[in-house]
């Protein structure tokens, strides 16, 4: 039997019949910080393993208890190590998975790539990202979903419950084959404390942004938006600098200092971002392995890694004085390394944070003053003081940054729930009117640049995981972006500018991890005529297979989050989730082959709502007429919920897209004058 047919029978099993041997316990992986489960009753911990072996014939039960209890109590929560595949977790060509239904064959490509060894920050503990962005909660769902997919046909929907795989059910070819949904929680019970108890219990899991809507496509996606972060952050120093007069166009940040931390699954991006750039990245992890995992990806040298600030600085003057693009890492605390920068009177032009903030308790931040391991037994063992730890270091953090922002240096919180768990630690963080000191970079950057336009992370993976296919898309979208820079409004201009910039040179920035994919942003027409492109390439056979379009729940229309997507909106409803939930309905009922609705991505469990979509281009005529109405809806919903907000840019932006299609009528506000609601309230009984 060959390896190709033996993965095909391994997937088609699901379940094995037969207990597997359960594997040791690999320490070469990242694994994830063991889960404070201290609060569970011992009633509690009965239901959890009921919940557990419910996928299983009670003929294992006698086996399964006691392991699956001790995984728990060791690791806070029932992995099912023991039914981890033996097969290689990654991307393959599309007709490699076995299949009655080629878009759930590209659905299995997508999902395999996102626990990938390659891509995936904990891939024992199926977690892709952010340190619990969950794929599934354990290898039971895993197998019976990768089943159900290599089964199902175009006349069947899977339904997956927080990574529980419910069931085929009868559909249509219209329909989506797959509709996620992960931490959809009563209201009431969305708090912190919530998660880690429902987690626990096997009932619910935090599905991220992107991982578990098998979207993420390894830190290129956040590469991309990084890069536009910082590009953006840098010009809107310099108008800043020069009185406001205008934007600067530069291209590169030669001679800048960016100061941030993290080199997780999300963050390890910004290290990459800043040479692609041009500028000096100062960064700051204090996970080993984190920073080793970038190495491997080419991300960061291993000669730039310093655990010595006093050899650390010599480097980074040295880089600053000759303009050198270069990511400088600190393998330590970020709190020494901004008092270390601020003794040094270094002022960097740029600073922000990309720790996983979202996720404190549980090592997605650590308290300054004590050695890595310690910290991480602490989680589980003293759960409490690590809270305590993590504040107070949270306060330190701020009051660093605080100093050296008052010296010339920009901070931008960067939507990882930063200034808020700093205010909730009593953090020198709020200005006197109760704001927070420092804007969000979609307030600032992103949301009035980017996303009030439309302009959003648009990214498509070729389904024969071969790069010939790739460097043929890049092709493509370069060429549609040519074309549409010709057409291009002064409004627009810049974005695309920059995102033609971008596919120009990726390739030679070797920014594939895991599948070959590739993101950029894009508008409404943008992302259509891309889209419209690669499906007549592969109708011609100019593109050996399918493409799976998506993109990051991080966009226009997706998400309603107050801290991070929507902090740019100003009329009350950033505390809205109006928007994502009719935006994955829309996308639904349009064409998209899967849907997924999230709680709690990025930003935090109960602080987001999030949606995304996936779908499949074939080179066919219903592909046709699926992109371009859902990709259509998929951007306007969001830019004209951005309008009704009165954001000058959505307004823009609407009426532009009415112009071209008369189908498309919006309610548009009519505008108050600030003065005259002055006036009202200062001569309350005026008559008009």
């Amino acid at each position: 039997m060959t390896t190709h047919s033996t993965f095909q029978q391994a997937v088609l099993q699901g379940i094995p019949q037969e207990l597997p041997p359960l594997p040791p316990y690999d320490p070469r992986i990242n694994h994830a910080p063991k889960r404070d489960v201290s609060a569970l009753t011992l009633k509690d911990k009965k239901l959890a393993l009921a919940n557990a072996l419910r996928y299983f014939s009670a003929a294992h039960h006698a086996t399964l208890a006691p392991e699956f209890l001790q995984e728990l109590e060791q690791y806070g929560r029932i992995y099912m190590y023991r039914f981890r595949p033996t097969y290689a977790i990654q991307a393959r060509h599309i007709d490699e998975f076995p299949h009655r239904s080629k878009q759930a064959a590209a659905i299995m490509l997508m999902l395999s790539n996102n626990l990938s060894d390659a891509v995936a920050q904990h891939p024992h503990e199926l977690i892709t990202y952010g340190g619990n962005g969950a794929v599934f909660q354990n290898w039971a769902q895993y197998l019976l979903t990768m089943q159900y997919l290599a089964t199902m046909t175009d006349d069947q929907t899977l339904v997956l419950y927080s990574g529980h795989p419910l069931g085929l059910f009868p559909s249509h070819p219209e329909a989506p084959r797959v509709v996620v949904s992960n931490g959809m929680m009563i209201p009431n019970f969305s708090k912190d404390q919530d998660w880690n108890y429902f987690n626990a219990l096997g009932v619910t899991q935090y599905g991220q942004m992107t991982a578990g809507s098998f979207m993420y496509i390894g830190p290129q996606g956040i590469v991309h938006g990084t890069t536009l972060t910082v590009l953006n952050a840098a010009r809107l120093l310099e108008q800043r600098r020069n009185g406001g007069d205008h934007t600067p166009a530069f291209t590169s940040l030669s001679g800048k200092l960016f100061v941030t931390s993290g080199l997780g699954g999300m963050s390890g991006a910004q290290a990459k971002a800043a040479v692609i750039t041009g500028c000096v990245g100062l960064i700051a992890e204090i996970n080993p392995k984190a920073i080793q995992q970038r190495c491997n990806d080419g991300y960061v040298q291993v000669a730039n890694v310093f655990s010595d600030l006093e050899l650390l600085i010599p480097r980074l003057r040295a880089a600053l004085q000759t303009g050198e693009a270069v990511a400088l890492i600190y393998q330590g605390n970020i709190v020494d390394l901004w008092q270390k920068l601020y003794d040094e009177n270094i002022t960097p032009d740029l600073g922000s944070d990309q720790t996983s903030l979202h996720n404190p308790w549980s090592g997605g931040y650590y308290p300054a003053g004590m050695p890595f391991e310690t910290a991480q037994a602490m989680i589980a063992e003293q759960p409490q003081s690590f809270k305590a730890a993590v504040q107070a270091t949270l306060c330190r953090h701020v009051e660093l940054i605080n100093a050296v922002s008052a010296r010339g240096m920009y901070f931008f919180d960067y939507g990882n729930a930063f200034l808020k768990q700093a205010h909730d630690a009593g953090a020198d963080i709020d200005t006197p009117d109760g704001a927070f000191k420092y804007p969000s970079y979609v307030q600032d950057i992103m949301g009035p640049l980017c996303f009030d336009y439309g302009f959003g992370p648009f990214r498509w993976v070729c389904c024969s995981n071969d790069a010939a296919d790739l460097r043929r898309s890049d092709h493509i979208a370069a060429q549609v972006l040519r074309q549409l820079l010709q057409e291009a409004p002064p409004d627009i201009r810049q974005q695309l500018q920059d995102n033609l910039l971008w596919i120009e040179q990726a390739e030679a920035n070797r920014l594939v991890a895991g599948s070959q994919a590739r993101i950029l942003y894009a508008d409404d027409e943008g992302r259509r005529r891309i889209a419209q492109a690669f499906n007549d390439a592969i109708a011609k056979g100019e593109i050996s297979a399918p493409i799976v379009l998506g993109r990051d729940h991080h966009d226009v229309s997706g998400t309603d989050s107050p801290y991070r997507e929507t902090s740019n909106i100003y009329d009350g409803s950033q505390f809205t989730a109006d928007m994502a939930i009719h935006n994955v309905i829309g996308d639904a009922f349009r064409g998209a082959t899967w849907v997924s609705i999230h709680n709690g991505g990025g930003v935090g469990w109960g602080n987001v709502i999030n949606g995304g979509f996936g779908m499949v281009l074939d080179g066919s005529e219903a592909a046709t007429r699926r992109l371009q109405n859902m990709l259509y809806w998929d951007v306007n919903n969001g830019i004209a919920r951005r309008s009704w907000a009165r954001n000058a840019g959505a307004r823009f932006a609407i009426e532009r897209a009415m112009k071209k299609n008369p189908q498309l009528q919006v309610t548009l506000p009519h505008l108050v004058e600030n003065t005259f609601l002055e006036d009202i309230f200062s001569h309350p009984n005026k008559q008009q």
